[in-house]
């Protein structure tokens, strides 16, 4: 009798341990990296400069709003002049079919190395991303972005930026 509550005892904690992480492997899979490239403050030819950047994004933590879907989103990005723009922040995810349109607004901290003074520390990206799934688990993008100081600071020049995106969920 007791090898019998042993045994049934051991099923269903296995039986337990399989299904969380069953369930682990499955919300794991809702993290999506981005690694992008393009050119900061393109419309400035002055300082104008290559830039490389990452983000990350966690399904696992989305809301439903009124707005759509939200989810929290955290990078950074450098540039050829070694400014740096270290950020977090919301995005929303629009599908439309196998297109993908994804605005997002992220405060972050600003340094600007030896490229523009944008005018304060503190910083406002704007960001709009027109991405294409490729497969389920990769999307290829381009997005376009303003980064502000939303007049915090004595000056404020701002900074548009164009990237090349690339997406891949795990």
């Amino acid at each position: 009798m007791k090898l019998k509550k042993f045994l049934i005892s051991l099923l269903m904690i296995t039986f337990a341990f399989s299904s969380i992480a069953e369930e682990k492997v499955l919300k794991d899979q809702n993290t999506e990296f981005s690694v992008y490239t393009g050119m900061f403050d393109f419309s400035d030819d002055g300082k104008k400069s290559n830039l490389i950047g990452f983000q990350h994004q966690n399904e696992n933590l989305n809301r439903d709003t009124f707005l759509g879907n939200l989810s929290p989103i955290t990078g950074f990005l450098f540039t050829a002049d070694n400014a740096g723009y270290i950020y977090t922040g919301v995005q929303a995810q629009y599908k439309l079919g196998a297109l993908n349109l994804t605005p997002s607004f992220t405060p972050g901290i600003y340094h600007e190395g030896d490229g523009k003074d944008l005018g304060h520390l503190i910083e406002f990206k704007s960001e709009l991303q027109i991405s294409l799934d490729l497969s389920k688990t990769s999307e290829l993008g381009f997005s376009y972005n303003h980064i502000s100081n939303a007049s915090l600071g004595d000056k404020n020049p701002g900074a548009n930026s164009y990237m090349f995106n690339l997406f891949k969920s795990f």
